[in-house]
């Protein structure tokens, strides 16, 4: 279940930067700003699942 959860945090960071990059190639403020939030939902996810698995162990 954890790994899926990671998963998931890493399609949206991957997500996040794909839509940031879009949009600074084509100048669009708003777009890019969604995919910095978008990578820091991905982050956050990342970063919950570690602190799960310290303390798991």
């Amino acid at each position: 279940m954890a790994g899926n959860k990671k998963a998931k945090g890493k399609v949206e960071q991957a997500k996040g930067k794909a839509k940031e990059t879009a949009g600074r190639a084509v100048g669009n403020e708003s777009m890019e700003a969604e995919g910095r939030m978008e990578g820091a939902r991905g982050d956050a996810q990342q970063a919950k699942e570690k602190v799960k698995d310290v303390f798991k162990h």
